[in-house]
């Protein structure tokens, strides 16, 4: 049997424009993180939709599909970032929606078709196909995440600044993009160089219970939102050391 690839735990939303006239990019360019304009057929592109306080709610990646838009999220919060939209969405016509006829895959090797993950290289390659598979990746991709310290979805990130949440380091944010909901602390911290705590995954060894997010004790790791003066940059990944420096 071939090495299983789908991320069950992973849905997809579809927008889309109800009228030739709408545009989807344009829509999410005044919500989310990153710029919109920015995605195309093999690049997608990661981002996050805050509060306005500039804290995590959602983080996605963002996949082109001609005129629509498909959003890969945590499954488990799909149906709520989907009603947050329609919230923002007021009058525009344009259609938010599950889509069930595809699923997410990834590998930690390259694959023909897919897209290198738009968040650090290592974490391998994403596409999306249609549905069928039924034997599940999703243990093999959160040991690989988790090795490579990278944080995802509510559990790990929910109500952290999006800053903290290594997003910068992490390609999920455009600070020339233009306003966006829970831009205004997000550049301000940008422009102050000011990111006082982040989200780290930590030896389970080193846990504090204090600043725990979540834990997975099977695999050896914790993940934490812990102060910058109490991180010792030697023991984070390649990736965040810089910005520890």
């Amino acid at each position: 049997m071939s090495t299983p690839t789908l991320l069950a735990r992973r849905a997809l939303i579809r927008l889309s424009p109800t009228d030739p006239q709408e545009d989807v990019r344009g829509f999410l360019q005044g919500l989310v993180t990153q710029d919109t304009q920015a995605i195309a057929p093999g690049n997608p592109q990661y981002s996050g939709l805050l509060s306005a306080q500039g804290k995590a709610m959602f983080d996605f990646l963002m996949w082109d599909d001609g005129s629509d838009v498909l959003i890969d999220c945590d499954g488990d919060v799909a149906d709520a970032l989907a009603k947050r939209l329609t919230i923002y969405r007021l009058r525009r016509k344009i259609s938010i929606a599950p889509d069930e006829a595809l699923q997410v895959h990834w590998s930690a090797n390259p694959v023909d078709g897919a897209a290198p993950d738009p968040r650090l290289a290592a974490l391998g390659w994403r596409w999306l196909a249609p549905t069928g598979d039924t034997f599940s990746a999703d243990a093999a991709w959160l040991a690989h995440r988790l090795a490579l310290g990278v944080p995802e979805g509510a559990a790990e990130l929910g109500d952290i600044l999006w800053l903290e949440t290594n997003a910068a380091e992490l390609n999920g944010v455009s600070f020339t993009k233009g306003c966006y909901v829970g831009q205004e602390n997000t550049a301000r911290m940008n422009w102050r160089q000011k990111v006082n705590r982040r989200i780290v995954v930590l030896p389970i060894d080193q846990t504090d219970e204090k600043r725990q997010k979540t834990a997975y004790p099977e695999l050896g790791w914790t993940v934490e939102h812990r102060r910058v003066e109490d991180l010792d940059p030697v023991r984070l990944p390649g990736w965040l050391q810089a910005a520890q420096a």
